[in-house]
């Protein structure tokens, strides 16, 4: 297991949304502090699973494939580095959205 150096620290986090379970976000975001680009949701697996996926954007196929660059948190943990995504959390399965460049907003992709 890789020791994860992440951006924002334990005491940093506070609660800026009711829980909603679990997510996954790539080392892109949690470790480098990037903000997120694209994100989509996905009918989970798991019962605390919300479905929700956030990636930087530019991650390739191999960044993605090996488990040490992702990691599962609280949506309220990711919601603390990224609150541009807390409009979109209730979303239904099958959302896939993209960050407009230079804005806090994101759009839907259609599918």
């Amino acid at each position: 297991m890789v020791k994860k150096e992440y951006k924002l620290k334990a005491g940093q986090i506070i609660q800026l949304i009711p829980e909603m379970g679990g997510c996954f976000a790539t080392d892109r975001i949690t470790v480098e502090g990037l903000k997120i680009g694209y994100m989509y949701r996905e009918e989970p697996e798991e019962e605390l699973d919300n479905g929700w996926r956030f990636f930087e954007g530019t991650e390739s196929d191999d960044y993605v494939n090996d488990t040490n660059n992702i990691g599962i948190y609280s949506a309220n943990t990711i919601a603390n580095y990224d609150p541009a995504i807390i409009p979109y959390l209730d979303l239904p399965y099958g959302t896939e959205l993209e960050r407009i460049v230079g804005t806090a907003k994101f759009q839907i992709i259609p599918q």
